[in-house]
């Protein structure tokens, strides 16, 4: 069975890469973008030139009707859906006291609605394949918390919540439903506070740096692979160790 996958916000960093790794995994990969479609157009160009089908969608997922649309026109592009990788997201660094209900309610409908909205639609195509793979990308803040995004860490650990629930539910028809929590990862959505603090945030990591999006990706990959089929309701930390210290 030929396997296509949809990676959300797949135009850069862990998206982007995982993409690329599904592709030379033999998967055909649809990608969604917001604003950066020629970056999604030369991550497109990468897949095909692995041999595999792909294709660019524009979806802005603060608007489940989006979110919802993105999946249908995923599987038509690609005639089927078994992967589904929830990885598109957003950072705002503000303290508690300064966000709005704006700013909360933005987050939440990105972070997990938008992940929630996908896995409903995508789940009949799964369904009728008789195999799935649902990966949510969540975070270390879901973990741990932040300090300076409350909203983020917050949507993010209800994902992890999600993809428990997700996991128990959909078990019975083959789907495996897991979670992803990158820590610190060479991306444009770490860029500034790895300029501005690498070396202290560097310090704190046992293996002593950044994570290269690839390697996020590997472990995305795997649980999307045959491999896998026996885990399910997990979340894998891939954080260099962040939290030992």
């Amino acid at each position: 069975m030929q396997r296509c996958a949809l990676v959300t916000g797949g135009s850069r960093g862990i998206g982007a890469a995982t993409a690329l790794k599904l592709a030379a995994m033999g998967c055909d990969v649809a990608i969604s973008y917001r604003t950066q479609r020629v970056r999604a157009e030369e991550v497109a160009a990468e897949i095909e030139r692995l041999g595999r089908k792909a294709a660019v969608i524009q979806a802005d997922l603060v608007d489940p009707e989006q979110a919802r649309a993105l999946v249908r026109r995923a599987a038509e592009a690609l005639g089927g859906l078994h992967i589904l990788v929830n990885n598109a997201g957003y950072t705002q660094h503000a303290k508690f006291t300064e966000l709005s209900l704006e700013d909360w309610e933005r987050m939440i409908r990105v972070a997990l609605t938008a992940p929630f909205v996908a896995a409903q639609a995508a789940f009949p195509y799964m369904r009728e394949a008789g195999f799935g793979r649902i990966v949510n990308v969540s975070s270390l803040r879901a973990l741990g918390g932040s300090s300076h995004g409350a909203h983020y860490a917050s949507a993010k650990a209800g994902l992890i919540g999600l993809t428990k629930s997700l996991a128990l539910e959909l078990a019975p028809y083959g789907i495996t439903v897991n979670a992803v929590c990158p820590g610190y990862t060479a991306t444009d959505m770490t860029r500034e506070a790895l300029a501005r603090d690498g070396e202290r945030i560097k310090s704190l990591i046992p293996l002593g740096r950044a994570a290269d999006p690839r390697e996020v990706a590997a472990v995305i990959a795997f649980l999307c692979s045959d491999e896998a089929s026996y885990i399910t309701g997990e979340t894998i930390s891939v954080n260099g160790g962040i939290y030992m210290r």
